[in-house]
This record gives structure tokens, C-alpha cells and sequence, in this order.
């Protein structure tokens, strides 16, 4: 079986402890051979935990495009459209990590760069692979909750934060740190190609840096259901992840269970628009009343097998999605399989996260 050769820049909490730590559960088909990363500390503990070469500066692997299949940019949010540019001018197949981008156009630029260059531009947008979303999914396209109304989803909880991801300056705040994971859901929910209408907003609350830490966000498209999407770090009371309303029933939940219900339509009672009052069989007033037969059922995350007994190493997380991503991202690059999240998907995404801040802006903290 082919290797793919691994060079991850970056060693903070996303090169580290998600790529790092997820490929080293796929040694049958990824080996990290070198790691980037600016702190004296963070090299010489990647290099102990990967017996690899390390670098300072990320243009040290210029003239290795031969030696390295992937790149793997997990530099901080504002260097990932510039680094990633600059990597695929220089002959290197690029995942870049989330946010994309800032701006669509900074995605145009990268797009048209990897198709000069023929090379690989992806995006680690691995929450497409969770099994609760593709259970949301299944359920939605199998027609049984009729016609969808409104899909909701809430990342909320009550948090203050001080990191830099809290700072305008470095593409930071919760839209663009938070956001990528259920907007792209969502995205991939609504089901539209074009620019859905957007409103959204933001809000600073808890945050000790200049970006949004509250954000609203509402979209929609013609024959479409509304899309709500709330991410809040002021709410103590979080009830849902994920909330979905529908002609026949609905669906609840988080990433480890979903219940959802539906009536039976076979057995609901004929009912017929009537103008006249309507009464109780002793002359009162009455009120629409009917008794529905509801079928209700659940989906729970640990009644699910791995998707790949014989591609797990003892130990790994067997519905990890960011396992799942690499399995795919593994597969288009060497068995020329569909590249299941296209950086056209994400531009989408970010092109709606650019318009939330259009309509939101935010003073800044001056450096």
C-alpha cells in the first residue's frame, strides 16, 4: 500500500492534537516526515513524538515538492490563504485547515493557482463526515418527515476566551473559528447552489478580544428551508445541537443521539377547512383537536460500526470524522476517487461568512 509523505505546519492545538494525533492512527497510509512550526519548544517535542525532520520556517521545504505528497497548512486563521498560495505556486499538493479564507476572492485566487500548477487544493472541513449530520441527512432525504420548514443548529454554551483567536486582526471570532463546522452542514442541507439570502447578527459579549463571540445567522433560498444557526458564548442553558422542523414531524438532538418523530399519514383523520364555529358534541366551543398516531424513533452514536474495521489501528476513535476525511482524502489521491469537500463548497461557505461580517462591522483593538 502507498504512503503519502506528510508535512504538517504547524504544532498548536489543530497540527498537533487533530492532524498529528489523527494520522498517526493511519501509519498504513499517511507518514508525517516533517513538521514546521516557529517555537523552539513545539519542534523538538514534534520531533520526539514523530521521528521527523522539523523546520522553522515553512519555506525551508522548498525544492522537496518531489518528497512531500501533502502539505497540511495548520498555520494561524489569517496565514492560511497567503501560505497556502504560496505552496501551491511552489509545486506542493495543499489541505488547508478552517476558515478557508476571508474573502471568496482569496479562494478564487488559491482555485486558479492549484489548476496552473495541477496540484490538490483541499479543505479539512471534516465535520462533513460526522455521523450524526449524515444520520440528519439520511433521515432528511428519506421523505419521512415530509417537507423540511426549518433546520436549526446551536454551538452555545456559556465561555470567556482570551487567545488570539478573539482578535479581527487574525481572521479570529466565532464565525470563522467556530463557524466553518455547521455552516458547511448547513450549507450542504440547504442544498443550493447559488448565494442564499443571508442575515445574521453578531455581537461581543464575553470575549477579551475585538471579534464576535455571539453570532446569529438566518439563511434561506427560493423552495428552501430556513436555516438557523446560532453560536453563543453567553448562553448557560444550551438545549439542541441540531433541530429540525417539518410537514409530518421532527427531529432533535446532538452528535451522539437524535430522536425524531413522524405522524402516520395513512391513519390521520380526514380533516376539511370549515368557516363555520367549531363545537364539542354537547354545544360548547371547541378547538381544533385530533389524535395523530406518532412513530417515534431514536439513533444513538454507539449502535454504529467503524466505517473500516481493517483500516484502524487499535486504539483509534472509530467514528472519528477526521479520520474519516483522511480516509477519503487518502483515496482520491492515490485510487482517484471523488474529493468529497471541493474548495468551490467551501467558497460558498465563506462567501456567506463574508457577508455576515459586511452587515456586522466591528471596531477594532489597535495594536
Amino acid at each position: 500500500m502507498k504512503k503519502l509523505k506528510v508535512a504538517i505546519l504547524g504544532q498548536g492545538r489543530s497540527g498537533r492534537d487533530i492532524h498529528g494525533v489523527n494520522l498517526q492512527h493511519l501509519k498504513d497510509k499517511y507518514q508525517i516526515t516533517a513538521i514546521v512550526e516557529p517555537l523552539e519548544k513545539r519542534r523538538e517535542r514534534a520531533k520526539k513524538e514523530h521521528d521527523c525532520a522539523v523546520y522553522t520556517y515553512y519555506r525551508e521545504l522548498f525544492g522537496q515538492s518531489n518528497e512531500i505528497d501533502l502539505i497540511i497548512n495548520a498555520t494561524p486563521s489569517h496565514l492560511h490563504a497567503p501560505v497556502t498560495l504560496d505552496l501551491l505556486k511552489n509545486g506542493f499538493n495543499v489541505l488547508c485547515e478552517k476558515p478557508f479564507a476571508k474573502t471568496a476572492e482569496e479562494i478564487d485566487v488559491m482555485i486558479a493557482a492549484a489548476k496552473k500548477n495541477n496540484k490538490l487544493l483541499a479543505v479539512f472541513q471534516q465535520s462533513r463526515f460526522g455521523e450524526a449530520y449524515r444520520e440528519i441527512k439520511r433521515i432528511i432525504n428519506s421523505g419521512i418527515l415530509g417537507r423540511i420548514i426549518q433546520i436549526s443548529m446551536c454551538y452555545n454554551g456559556f465561555a470567556r476566551r482570551w487567545d488570539w483567536q478573539t482578535l479581527q486582526e487574525y481572521n479570529a471570532g466565532s464565525l470563522y473559528n467556530t463557524g466553518p463546522h455547521p455552516v458547511d452542514q448547513l450549507l450542504q442541507l440547504l442544498d443550493y447552489d447559488g448565494m442564499p439570502e443571508v442575515k445574521c447578527y453578531m455581537n461581543r459579549v464575553n470575549t477579551f478580544g475585538d471579534a464576535e463571540d455571539y453570532v446569529k445567522l438566518i439563511m434561506t433560498a427560493p423552495d428552501k428551508p430556513v436555516i438557523d444557526l446560532e453560536i453563543s458564548s453567553c448562553n448557560p442553558y444550551p438545549k439542541f445541537q441540531y433541530s429540525v422542523q417539518a410537514e409530518y414531524g421532527g427531529l432533535c438532538g446532538d452528535n451522539s443521539h437524535l430522536d425524531y418523530k413522524y405522524y402516520v399519514r395513512e391513519t390521520a383523520p380526514e380533516q376539511h377547512l370549515t368557516r363555520t364555529p367549531i363545537e364539542n358534541p354537547d354545544g360548547t366551543p371547541a378547538y381544533c383537536n385530533e389524535k395523530l398516531e406518532w412513530v417515534e424513533k431514536s439513533w444513538d452514536i454507539s449502535d454504529v460500526a467503524p466505517r473500516s474495521e481493517a483500516s484502524y489501528v487499535p486504539g483509534a476513535p472509530p467514528q472519528e470524522p477526521a479520520i474519516a476525511f483522511y480516509e477519503m482524502l487518502y483515496n482520491h489521491i492515490v485510487n482517484n476517487a471523488p474529493l468529497e469537500v471541493t474548495p468551490q463548497q467551501v467558497r460558498q461557505q465563506i462567501a456567506v461568512m463574508e457577508e455576515c461580517h459586511r452587515q456586522n462591522p466591528m471596531s477594532r483593538i489597535k495594536s
